[in-house]
């Protein structure tokens, strides 16, 4: 006998002390795949991980292919039945400067409703959410399930193509599930339509063999900082709009975003002007974003009275949908090297890039999945929504499994502050988020099985 709309509310609601407690256990592991971290933790994150995994039957196995570990669990589908391959990661980004936190970055604390720490949403959660759904069903699981779990998302997914591709006929399914993105408001569910694609560079401008004296050479000599300031400046206009010709975007992302709503989830100080033209959504969805992410230069407490003869700065541009990534760095290499002053050398590396991707959320699957989330959020119409970060595996799970659906859904709300300090899950959500995945699995089943 299947189980019923309010049979599956009763069992996520019986579960989550459970899967709270795990996830806490989890957020616990500072599972890091970054460089010059202990990557013993993401090991330890992955073994938890897999044994998450078994205890909800599934066979399950640790997998890698020159980075970090990843965890992929099976069940087979009952007859007829179609396969829905549900998607987290369990590496998390650094917590930074522990000072900046209210409290322990790796000891979740609950705080007005809300679970603080590294991991508590992005994605951990989204581990969780699987994992609750499942628990939900029990031995009554009405589609097959793979679990993919990837242990290096935040660094990159160095290795995330090779796995696919070493694993590819144990990940085929009919849908995929992502939950790695967020929802539209507390008390508001979202599916994620499009995401930007992302380049990042570094730029470095030489002017001089060596460090000289300001005082004797100064005036002159075009010191590298500056050398440095003036190219990053000509990236944007006076507006703030981006000015690199090639970089593509458009118009009309469609769901109002007040700005005073932006102004304040994004922590924007008061006076502090917003740059760019057009809506809010088409900012920060639909066209291009240039940001310095960093710049190598001697501290202030530390410098000389010295020129500086070298600078480098990380670049980070964010790609509308549309834009190919090769094409996006050529075309900033290119403004970058007509742009830099005074005949200054100029070197310009590719770090990483990775593709956008627009998703047409039409059909039954996500018929299906919009009655789950109207079901868990109490009648509330979930938004279509673009996302201005990037996954960029999105693309290669669309251009591999060309025929299953893709479902881009989350964990997190606009004051999640995933990878920055109080990072922090709204408990109630969470619950939400995992009732509509366990009704989403329900709803797949029924519209899906032959």
């Amino acid at each position: 006998m299947s189980l019923s709309d309010s049979d599956l509310r009763a069992a996520i609601r019986r579960e989550m002390p459970g899967v709270r407690a795990d996830l806490e256990r989890l957020v616990r592991i500072p599972g890091i795949a970054f460089e010059g971290f202990d990557h013993s933790h993401v090991e330890r994150s992955a073994e938890a991980v897999a044994e998450l995994l078994r205890g909800c039957g599934l066979d399950t196995a640790i997998v890698r292919h020159g980075g970090q570990p990843a965890v992929i669990g099976r069940k087979a589908a009952p007859a007829g039945a179609p396969t829905v391959l549900l998607y987290a990661h369990h590496d998390v980004q650094p917590a930074g400067d522990p000072s900046l936190w209210t409290s322990d970055p790796f000891e979740p604390v609950e705080r007005d409703g809300r679970l603080y720490g590294r991991g508590a949403a992005d994605d951990k959660a989204g581990v969780m959410a699987h994992v609750a759904a499942l628990r939900a069903f029990g031995d009554q699981l009405p589609v097959g399930v793979v679990v993919f779990v990837e242990g290096e998302e935040e660094y990159g997914s160095d290795s995330l193509d090779t796995i696919i591709q070493e694993h590819l006929e144990e990940l085929r399914s009919d849908v995929i599930v992502i939950a790695d993105s967020g929802n539209w408001d507390i008390g508001r569910p979202a599916l994620t339509t499009s995401l930007r694609g992302l380049v990042n560079l570094f730029a470095e401008v030489r002017v001089l063999k060596s460090a000289v004296h300001s005082g004797m050479f100064g005036g002159p000599v075009p010191d590298a900082l500056i050398t440095l300031s003036r190219l990053l400046a000509s990236l944007h206009d006076d507006d703030g709009e981006v000015a690199v010709e090639g970089l593509v975007g458009r118009e009309g992302a469609g769901v109002d975003y007040p700005a005073d709503r932006f102004r304040n989830e994004a922590g924007v100080l008061d006076g502090v002007q917003l740059i760019g033209r057009g809506t809010i959504t088409d900012r920060i969805w639909t066209k291009p974003a240039i940001s310095v992410l960093g710049i190598d230069a001697p501290r202030t407490l530390e410098a000389a009275n010295a020129l500086q003869p070298a600078a480098t700065a990380k670049i980070g541009v964010r790609l509308a949908p549309g834009q190919d990534p090769a094409a996006a760095y050529q075309a900033i290499r290119a403004h970058l090297e007509k742009h830099v002053p005074w005949g200054a050398q100029l070197e310009v590396t590719l770090e990483s890039d990775g593709a956008p991707c627009v998703i047409d959320a039409t059909g039954p699957v996500y018929d299906a999945a919009r009655a789950a989330f109207r079901t868990a959020w109490d009648g509330a119409e979930p938004v279509d929504m673009g996302v201005g970060g990037s996954i960029p595996f999105i693309a290669t799970f669309q251009e591999l499994f060309p025929g299953a659906a893709v479902l881009v859904t989350g964990v997190e709300d606009p004051h999640s502050a995933a990878h920055g300090p109080d990072e922090s899950l709204h408990l109630g959500e969470f619950e939400r988020v995992c009732t509509a995945e366990a009704l989403l699995l329900k709803n797949v089943a029924e519209t899906l099985t032959r």
